[in-house]
């Protein structure tokens, strides 16, 4: 794998010369057509071995481009807002647009490289990295993300004739990290531990290339061609479908509309009471010292007029309002619809001791983007193990996710959109959307029916609540969220 950038190939000064002229002149001509398309982004990932002109090489990449169009991100040890967020938290958040491209440094391979690199390697925690790795770069890609990784590689000695080299001029010396003079002694276990992250994430949508690193000139040239390469690609690669995983284990036998009842009532006296018990508990549990250690994503979905607003209204008047964000998802914008589609839920991930509520959300894909034709079959399919694996990340670093659907029958869904024509302070809530998609009362049962059965799981699970009756509704779900947050802290 390294065999090549081990004998420290090297570049004659009148062939750099030559291509150099030509890869500038390519570079920033490509780099134009891409900003011009804007149909994907390019990320490219640097790593390598220590002290192999890593940064020198990018600055020289940033020259021969036109560096307003490039981002350059390098990410050292997580900072405390970082901590507090699953850890690929910091680099969702740092995806450039379509058109432009970013370069990375400090990437999501260091965890991955540091296990393969320690004395006794722990074989699952090295697999474990290896498939979180691959099922990012995977939506990414399938996303409209190019990816391309380069590997940095010298000898040995290279390294230390260029760390010493270096260290020899004032002018010079600062280019040398401590990382870079510890090489030597573990160079054959940082060899060991390349060897094992590309095997493990070499991919056609995320392929590594190996830069021989020792002559500064073949350096230059053989980045530049990886780049230039990327940028002139115009087809994006297939996602090898295995890489999507199997469904989640379901919470519970599937969920579906037609086996719910809507006939739950609760009469006002005994809302009144149940909903005061239960916003008192709320409100105990959110202001407690253990959920400072903890945050929750509350996400509601139902059809339209069934109650998500009320609901989430009677949830916020037992929390201080310092304490939570309320999302209202609704057509992205432009900014958003360059990135990602889950850039801009990952963005509002709350910090610790935090609650984010989400009226409307990811599921948006699998639901009106679905129905609709917004969104492209193989996209919404592909949808249902994104979000899975999203919402994994999310319970995994210890993020309470709770989600419901607040369910109605047509009949009252048709008495509501009346009172609401007919009301001065709810006429804004009726739309033409509204009258439409009730039109469609079928296609979106038969979403919101897949959406429960692929995405139902025990660590963020469905609720689904009647909610003819509006009162009840309510109750049960400040009921879950209480009786979740008790058993949790």
């Amino acid at each position: 794998m390294f065999d090549e950038a081990q004998s420290d190939p090297t570049l004659s000064k009148d062939a750099y010369q030559t291509l150099e002229a030509r890869l500038r002149v390519a570079l920033l001509k490509a780099q134009y057509s891409r900003l011009e398309r804007a149909d994907r982004a390019l990320l490219v990932v640097v790593a390598g071995i220590d002290g192999a002109g890593k940064g020198a090489a990018i600055n020289l990449l940033n020259e021969w481009m036109d560096p307003r169009h490039i981002k350059t991100m390098a990410f050292g040890p997580p900072e405390a807002d970082e901590l507090e967020r699953p850890p690929m938290w910091r680099y969702w958040n740092a995806l450039p647009a379509k058109g432009r491209t970013g370069i990375v440094f400090g990437s999501w391979y260091v965890p991955l490289l540091r296990e393969a690199a320690r004395k006794k390697p722990r074989q699952r925690r090295i697999e474990a990295h290896a498939e979180a790795i691959r099922r990012f770069e995977a939506v990414l890609a399938a996303e409209g993300v190019q990816i391309v990784k380069l590997w940095y590689h010298l000898s040995a000695q290279a390294q230390a004739d260029r760390t010493r080299r270096l260290l020899s001029s004032p002018e010079t010396a600062w280019q040398v990290t401590p990382a870079d003079r510890k090489v030597q002694k573990k160079y054959h276990r940082l060899c060991d531990a390349g060897r094992v992250a590309i095997s493990l994430t070499d991919d056609a949508h995320a392929p590594w290339t190996i830069i021989p690193s020792a002559d500064e000139r073949l350096r230059a040239v053989r980045g530049s061609e990886a780049v230039l390469a990327a940028l002139r690609r115009r087809s994006a690669p297939r996602v090898a479908a295995w890489l999507a995983g199997p469904p989640p284990k379901p919470a519970r036998p599937a969920l579906r509309l037609d086996q719910i009842d809507y006939r739950a009532r609760l009469d006002k006296d005994n809302y009144e009471s149940a909903l005061g018990l239960l916003q008192g508990r709320l409100a105990e549990a959110a202001r407690s010292d253990a959920f400072r250690q903890r945050s929750l994503v509350l996400v509601f979905e139902g059809q339209d007029a069934a109650g998500k607003g009320g609901t989430i209204r009677r949830v916020t008047h037992a929390l201080d309002a310092r304490q939570y964000d309320i999302n209202p998802i609704s057509v992205p914008a432009p900014y958003e619809l360059a990135r990602p589609y889950l850039w801009r839920f990952w963005r509002r991930l709350p910090r610790l001791g935090r609650i984010a509520i989400f009226d409307r959300s990811w599921y948006g894909r699998v639901l009106v983007e679905r129905v609709e034709g917004l969104a492209r079959p193989a996209e919404w399919r592909r949808a249902y193990a994104e979000i899975n694996d999203f919402e994994h990340q999310l319970t995994s670093h210890g993020i309470i996710v709770l989600k419901f659907w607040l369910a109605l029958t047509p009949d009252v869904q048709l008495e509501r959109f009346r009172q609401r024509q007919q009301s001065p302070f709810k006429h804004f809530k009726i739309t033409d959307d509204d009258w439409r998609n009730r039109k469609k009362w079928r296609e979106y049962a038969a979403a919101t029916n897949a959406m429960l059965a692929h995405t139902d799981s025990a660590p963020a699970p469905w609720h689904v609540v009647p909610s003819n009756d509006k009162r009840y509704a309510r109750v049960q779900v400040l009921r879950h969220i209480v009786d979740t947050l008790e058993n949790s802290l």
